[in-house]
């Protein structure tokens, strides 16, 4: 895989972007997974259209280059946004394996437009229990067991 970002690549994820924002679908996002320079996933933010916090642009993408890999690792692809991914959507790139991120805009770019993602990176550099969310744990001893028997599984699928 070449190891400098293509521009025209970054330029179909803008352009997804302004379809997105043009057709009502979500926030001003847009995404590409690329493999080998073959755009596998694309994705636009489709937050308030499908009325899922989850749905953001490279979430969608990502979710897209698994189907059509048929693999839940995209392991050798890169992924190409239009802003620099807020934690969710940066953990979904940890999880899935990709290569590398390319961003256009930064989380500065996008608090000006009403997008405060850093709120989130400051709340987990908190200690849990001085977060806005409150986490609490509760039946651990008894939640132990479903990682036992995932670990005595014989045919498990380790990721």
């Amino acid at each position: 895989m070449s190891t400098r970002p293509k521009k025209a690549l970054m330029q179909q994820a803008i352009e997804l972007a302004l379809e997105g924002v043009r057709g009502n679908q979500g926030g001003p996002f847009g995404a590409l997974v690329v493999k080998d320079g073959v755009v596998v996933g694309r994705g636009v933010n489709r937050v308030t259209s499908t009325l899922d916090p989850t749905a953001h642009a490279e979430v969608v993408a990502i979710r897209e280059a698994c189907q059509a890999s048929k693999s839940f690792t995209l392991a050798g692809c890169e992924l190409y946004t239009t802003c620099e991914p807020c934690p969710m959507c940066l953990a979904a790139a940890y999880w899935a394996r990709v290569e590398r991120v390319v961003y256009a805009c930064d989380r500065a770019d996008a608090a000006r437009a009403g997008f405060d993602d850093d709120v989130f990176y400051h709340e987990f550099e908190k200690p849990p229990a001085e977060r806005k969310l409150a986490l609490v744990q509760l039946a651990r001893s008894e939640a132990l067991a479903v990682f036992q028997a995932w670990l005595d599984k014989p045919d498990r699928v380790p990721y």
